[in-house]
């Protein structure tokens, strides 16, 4: 653990190296006058809106949209199917069924899936303001989205056939953190609060209505993003059973998120813990821990551990950005390691190494950095990766 001590409170960092950009948001936490105890930052973090992804921030009665971000929920499902993996060949066929029944990227469904997810009584204005019954937004429900979302074939260490998803709460979460991030910068201004604008760390105070409503809608996101990766599990659940005739026996599905808040008990005081791209490791409890769509991910039991505020990371994290693994990455190269590894994947063209395995840090130093953090139960070999 590496440690940062010059700030209001110290950060507690599981990391060997973290990008300048991101230590410097790490120290505007270290100074936000409701930072409580200290900041935790995962082994996977890199820079952020505002705050690094990977980060842990524990608050004082405030909720801090950008120390949620914009894709509110976002999160993992995994199960295990309980039969035998499949050869190359049925995972290309098994893939190409998926892609019939899961739209991807900016693609909607045309028909909704259907969903009922209530709010608080008195807010029937948000549901319109918002369109949370929109056409749109229910055709939403049920699709994987874009970036690093992914739905992933793997293989554990018993040669058992895994799905992974990874997917969020679409347009809806980024809709709803843009509209309550500006708004609090608006506040924050109007009450001449000590945390500077360009920190991009705007906060909305609990006793507020709009503090309410922020938390409200978050949560209405969280359980969204929940129930569009189960809607896309069932999706390909299906594919074995109904396209393929397939009998599958699927144990209880593992669901992790990675970008939210939560009033939790730390050292006998409730606060408000903010976890952005990060995941609550509570003692015994299971999360997924993805690595690039060329490597290993783990199925890993969480520690407890009090100093990361029971957090561990959500992934292997981004080691270049988007536009920088676009340019720097050998196409070639990428596409070998992913075909030596027989892995089904959809890099063709330059466009498609933002995702590329290179992109991504080492997930097993990821791993090794966080033993104190989680210890792992399975480890799951990619198949097959459809990308967003």
């Amino acid at each position: 653990m590496k440690y940062y001590t010059e700030g209001r409170v110290p950060a507690k960092m599981w990391l060997n190296e973290i990008e300048d950009s991101a230590m410097a948001q790490v120290k505007n936490l270290c100074n936000l006058p409701f930072a409580y105890k200290h900041i935790a930052i995962m082994p996977d973090s890199h820079m952020g809106y505002g705050m690094p992804i990977g980060g842990v921030l524990a608050a004082e009665n405030v909720l801090v949209p950008n120390a949620v971000g914009v894709d509110i929920g976002c999160g993992m499902i995994a199960v295990n199917l309980n039969i035998p993996a499949p050869p190359v060949h049925i995972i290309k066929e098994i893939m190409g069924h998926i892609r019939q029944r899961i739209p991807v990227g900016f693609n909607s469904r045309d028909t909704a899936l259907g969903y009922e997810i209530d709010l608080p009584d008195g807010y029937s204005h948000i549901r319109a303001q918002f369109g949370l019954d929109s056409q749109k937004t229910r055709c939403q429900m049920g699709t994987l989205g874009g970036g690093n979302h992914f739905i992933e074939l793997q293989q554990d260490e018993n040669g058992s056939l895994w799905v992974m998803i990874h997917s969020g709460s679409r347009n809806l979460g980024k809709r709803v953190c843009e509209h309550y991030n500006k708004l609090a910068m608006e506040l924050n201004a109007k009450w001449h609060v000590s945390v500077p604008h360009e920190h991009e760390l705007a906060f909305l105070p609990l006793g507020t209505e709009e503090g309410h409503e922020y938390r409200s809608l978050m949560w209405y996101c969280i359980d969204w993003a929940k129930m569009n990766r189960e809607k896309m599990l069932d999706q390909v659940l299906r594919v074995f059973t109904e396209d393929r005739g397939v009998d599958i026996f699927p144990g209880y599905p593992i669901d992790t998120k990675h970008n939210y808040a939560a009033d939790e008990c730390h050292s006998g005081t409730i606060v408000q813990v903010h976890r952005k791209g990060a995941v609550r490791a509570q003692k015994d409890e299971i999360v997924i821990i993805p690595g690039s769509q060329g490597t290993k991910s783990y199925i890993a039991r969480g520690l407890g551990n009090p100093h990361s505020f029971e957090s561990c990371s959500h992934g292997a994290g981004r080691r270049m950005s988007r536009s920088a693994a676009s340019k720097t990455l050998d196409l070639q190269q990428q596409v070998k390691i992913m075909d030596d590894k027989g892995i089904v994947h959809g890099i063709r063209t330059e466009k498609d190494l933002d995702e590329a395995p290179g992109a991504y840090k080492d997930i097993d130093e990821v791993m090794e950095n966080q033993k104190d953090l989680v210890e792992i139960v399975h480890t799951l070999t990619p198949l097959g990766v459809i990308k967003g």
